[in-house]
């Protein structure tokens, strides 16, 4: 079996569950679920403090009409952190690698906030297709860019970001390839590298 770089990119298996649906199920598995006794134990208590002191560094610099975003947007910041956290470990998978999960993640939400924009400020939302100051004739011409400009945005946000993860990985295993295959021509090359 001949592998190349980019088999990095798949998601990989083991015994035939993909590591993708338990690598999403785990961390949901180290948060405990609160009790409806009086007194907590401690890992509750401090589960408890440190989710209301992240949501309250997150809606920081927001308005108080933003704050009504703070279960999704923490929700959201939280299993992100446990995932990449996560994948850090030796032998263990990060889903964040995966272009589908990127592409699930960024395309409802980029969906709500064009959905709200347009409804709650339509002059502004439709103020962004056409730049102040631009002449005439350009006008048909520079509306159809940027509506192309502002369908095609999840898409490159969520490849960008998956290529951003996996460069390293893939910059790695070039040069640890170039080192093996250097190591019997050059050993000293090899070594240093």
């Amino acid at each position: 079996m001949t592998l190349s770089f980019f088999d990095q990119f798949m998601s990989p298996t083991y015994l035939g569950i993909p590591l993708i649906a338990i690598a999403l199920v785990f961390p949901w598995i180290l948060y405990p679920s609160p009790s409806n006794r009086w007194l907590n134990n401690r890992l509750i208590t401090l589960q408890s403090w440190f989710i209301n002191r992240f949501t309250q560094q997150l809606l920081l610099p927001l308005n108080p009409g933003g704050h009504k975003w703070a279960l999704i947007l923490t929700s959201l910041m939280i299993f992100l952190l446990s995932m990449n956290l996560l994948g850090l470990l030796p032998y263990t998978f990060t889903p964040t690698t995966q272009l589908s999960l990127n592409m699930g993640l960024a395309v409802p939400f980029w969906l709500a906030t064009v959905t709200i924009g347009m409804r709650n400020q339509p002059t502004a939302a439709l103020g962004h297709l056409l730049p102040e100051g631009t002449p005439v004739p350009l006008i048909p011409v520079l509306i159809i860019i940027e509506t192309i400009s502002l369908f095609i945005r999840p898409l490159a946000l969520g490849v960008r970001l998956t290529a951003n993860l996996t460069a390293g990985h893939l910059l790695i295993q070039l040069i640890a390839t170039a080192a093996f295959v250097l190591l019997p021509m050059m050993t000293t090359v090899a070594i240093l590298t």
